[in-house]
Formats: structure tokens, sequence, C-alpha cells
């Protein structure tokens, strides 16, 4: 069983995403458990109070370190107690997000990520608490909340038993160790065999496995060179 920690100013916001799909197929077979925590909660002072503005000046604000660190230390526990935990700052700056990072974070007995939002988060955060900080695309968000979504539910996919069909997953985009070469997964279709003139590719229809199997590699490749054609180089 993994254990899924969210740190966040807005613990609402988890109440939909957590409730449908894998995330709430691996929790009902009891094997991931999500909790959602309120950065609030780990507040000293009676306006608790998360953010303050930079050093250095500029517009904006940053969390604070001291409820970070309080909140990491009472959700993981002791010191002792590391082993196993993967700590994760959603950052715009932040490495990449990949289906490779997901698989690793998946192997974590307990992940705890902590949301960002204002202007960042106080760098003393990444540099002494998180094991890793991530974004999930070149752009930026408002905050964290929606990219922590994005990596709890690419990490539950790959918690044996999560999804139903397990080889399924090992031939997702990214995914195939089969692969010679990283890509997008092959296109599909499906019934009716025609639609509105637009024809499935025969091939997908006549019954030959090995003139599937070949088709689908190229296709793959067909698609990748069109959209992620950095994948290829």
């Amino acid at each position: 069983m993994i254990l899924l920690d969210v740190i966040t100013i807005f613990p609402e916001f988890f109440r939909g995403p957590f409730d449908y799909g894998v995330i709430r197929r691996g929790r009902e077979k009891g094997l991931l458990e999500t909790r959602v925590h309120d950065l609030r909660s780990f507040t000293a002072d009676r306006h608790r109070t998360v953010d303050d503005r930079p050093f250095g000046g500029g517009e904006g604000m940053v969390l604070k370190p001291e409820p970070l660190f309080a909140a990491v230390e009472s959700i993981r526990g002791s010191e002792q107690q590391t082993e196993g935990v993967e700590i994760v700052v959603l950052s715009a700056s932040g490495k990449r997000f990949t289906q490779s990072e997901a698989l690793r974070l998946s192997k974590a007995r307990q992940v705890i990520l902590i949301c960002g939002r204002y202007e960042g988060i106080d760098e003393r955060i990444v540099e002494h608490l998180a094991t890793a900080e991530l974004s999930v695309g070149d752009f930026v968000l408002s905050g964290g909340e929606i990219g922590a979504v994005v990596i709890v539910d690419a990490v539950a996919r790959y918690v044996p038993g999560v999804v139903g069909k397990e080889e399924s997953v090992l031939k997702d985009s990214f995914s195939d160790p089969t692969a010679l070469e990283p890509s997008v997964e092959h296109p599909h279709y499906t019934r009716p065999a025609e639609f509105r003139g637009w024809s499935v590719p025969e091939v997908l229809i006549s019954g030959d496995h090995q003139a599937v199997r070949k088709w689908r590699e190229e296709a793959a490749r067909e698609k990748t060179e069109r959209n992620r054609p950095d994948l290829l180089k």
C-alpha cells in the first residue's frame, strides 16, 4: 500500500478529483490512501499566516518555511521513518514530471506533495526538506493543486492491482519497455468501421495480428514525429 499526502492551502479542491477513476478504485481496494492536509493547521500564530514578502523585494508573496517543515515532519513522523518517503515540491521551476518519474514514485511507501502558491515557496524547503522538485509542464499555474492531482493519478496507475489489466499500463505512451525509443501510443479505433465516410485502417480488421503489431509500431512513430519530435532526438 502507498500513502499519498497532499499539503495545500485549499484542501477543498481535492474533494472531487480524488473520488473518481483509478484513485478511487485504489482507495476502495485498500491499495493506496490519499490524505489532504490544510497548511494553515500547522501555523503557530492566531492569523494562521503561511506567507510573507520576499527578501530582496519584488512582487508577490512567498510560502514560509515554518508551517511547511512542521506539516511534513508531522505527516512523515520521526527522522527514523524517512526511508521510502518521497517529499515532492510542485513548482514551475522544477524538473519535468515524466512517466518514468511516476513509476519511481509508485515504489515509495509514502509520497508527500507540497503545493506551491503565490510567487513560490522558501527555497530552504527545496534545499533541505524535499527529495524532488517537479513541474507538470512548461507553463505556469496558479498553484500546485492541479499538478498534485496529475501526479497522484499517474502514480496510482502503477500501483499493482489498481488498474484492471496491468499489462495495459506498460503499453501506455512513454511506458513500453520493449520499445527501442520513447514514443506516444499508437492511434486507436473502434466500431463502427466506417463513420461519415472515414474508414478504419483495413489492417486493424484483417485478423492478421503480426500485421496489426507492425502497423501500430509504425503509426506510433509517425504520431510521435508529428506531435512529440523531441522524443526522437
